[in-house]
């Protein structure tokens, strides 16, 4: 059987751990591959890992044709979706998935709502640009229920809190690669993250290189400087809402990244003068 790897959709979801792949090798080893691998076509579209294990121990799978998909993109809401109802996926791995999915949705509605326009515009009668949302794009399958349009929508999605999905869209933004890093393995919290994603791209870089430690030390400082420059503002962002808060989450970041940089200023002026 013809089988094609696809490595952008290999890499499009994050590959197990060493421990994950090892675990998996022995369970396969000791009792076959019991899941059949999905193809579109002649390419892999899930189990890339018990195909590659299976391959290099000489192993039998079964496949099985998704025969819905009719574009890249449904193949990556499929794999998105599926990845999202795992239990092994972590809380920012979901968030990420979840995000991602948001932005394929918009990018379908808007390209529904230029088709309407197009035809409305070319032809009397068609559906105005108020049932846009009802036409669906060339190549895409049927409408999806949730366009995930909210924060709420999204943090249900990837059970999680509005206020994680808040601090993954932070670390997204602005966190360096070895703090995104150190997030995936675990050794520093999505909260953490997110204020060490507050501090210049250099500062990040060390402190996620000084190991959990190191983090949770930067995470406690950007705090600090987070409770005595706006206590106030802390107290009262419970009950205000999620957008207000968001706002109100990057003044605080900002505010951060300013003391920290004032201090580096002072540090170099007095090395200067010595």
């Amino acid at each position: 059987m013809q089988i094609t790897v696809n490595e952008e959709l290999k890499a499009y979801i994050d590959p197990l751990t060493p421990d994950e792949h090892a675990a998996l090798e022995r369970s396969i080893l000791a009792e076959g591959c019991r899941d059949a691998l999905v193809l579109w076509g002649d390419v892999l579209v899930d189990g890339h890992n018990r195909y590659g294990i299976c391959q290099k121990h000489g192993l039998p799978f079964q496949t099985v044709q998704n025969t819905r998909f009719q574009s890249m993109e449904d193949v990556h809401l499929w794999m998105i979706d599926q990845h999202l109802g795992r239990r092994s996926v972590s809380d920012f791995q979901r968030g990420v998935l979840a995000l991602r999915k948001r932005e394929i949705l918009a990018a379908r509605r808007a390209q529904a709502i230029a088709i309407a326009s197009a035809s409305a515009s070319a032809e009397p009668g068609t559906p105005s640009l108020g049932d846009a949302s009802h036409v669906a794009p060339q190549g895409a399958d049927v409408p999806e229920p949730n366009p995930l349009k909210s924060r709420a929508d999204i943090a249900k999605a990837a059970r999680l809190s509005s206020s994680q999905v808040v601090q993954i869209e932070k670390i997204q933004k602005q966190a360096a690669p070895e703090l995104v890093a150190a997030v995936k393995a675990g050794a520093i919290s999505i909260n953490a993250a997110a204020a060490v994603a507050s501090l210049p791209a250099e500062e990040q870089k060390s402190a996620a290189l000084g190991g959990k430690d190191e983090l949770k030390q930067a995470a406690k400082r950007v705090r600090e400087v987070h409770r005595k420059t706006s206590p106030e503002a802390a107290a009262s962002s419970v009950d205000l809402p999620e957008d207000v808060q968001a706002l109100q989450a990057r003044v605080a970041s900002l505010t951060a990244e300013n003391q920290a940089l004032r201090a580096q200023v002072a540090e170099l002026q007095a090395q200067l003068k010595a």
